[in-house]
């Protein structure tokens, strides 16, 4: 696997397995990638050196995933000019649109991405940030070409065997 290219940041431990559909598209595209848990709110100093020396560590795009509030992302993009995609965590009572509405509204000037709420969201911020990748490797390109061949693939294959 290439040098770490995705840093990955987590609000709290239970959002771990909503991001695991992210490392598995990352391992699938042989992007390297780190993982580290650590709070907007109850590490808040630790949060701020984690995304300030990222670019100086070599990483590319960085994906953040918090629920309720969801500071994490906004907070990514005010400590680096390197991308952010931020992911929506299902962990309130409001389902995880609590997080979306922090995430998409951010102040003009400091952008972050979002995916839509949960897991289908991580795996997106993942192809998200293989496709900013891609834009300096060809052989990424070329990978997500085929991984979207596949896509269509199985929905051809799909339709062709209905039976009702």
């Amino acid at each position: 696997m290439e040098n770490k290219k995705v840093l990955i940041v987590v609000g709290s431990q239970n959002d771990l397995p909503v991001m695991e559909g992210a490392a598995e598209i990352l391992k699938k595209f042989e992007v390297g990638y780190e993982v580290h848990v650590s709070s907007a709110h109850r590490s808040i100093k630790r949060t701020v050196v984690l995304f300030e020396e990222a670019k100086d560590k070599g990483f590319k795009v960085i994906i953040a995933a918090a629920g309720m509030s969801a500071h994490l992302p906004g907070v990514a993009a005010a400590c680096t000019i390197l991308p952010v995609i931020g992911v929506p965590v299902d962990s309130s009572s409001l389902h995880g649109l609590d997080s979306l509405l922090s995430i998409v509204q951010m102040p003009g000037g400091i952008p972050v991405a979002a995916t839509a709420i949960g897991k289908s969201g991580a795996v997106n911020a993942a192809l998200l940030a293989v496709s900013i990748l891609s834009l300096n490797s060809d052989e990424l390109s070329e990978k997500l070409k085929n991984y979207r061949k596949e896509l269509t693939d199985k929905v051809i294959a799909a339709d062709s065997n209905i039976e009702m």
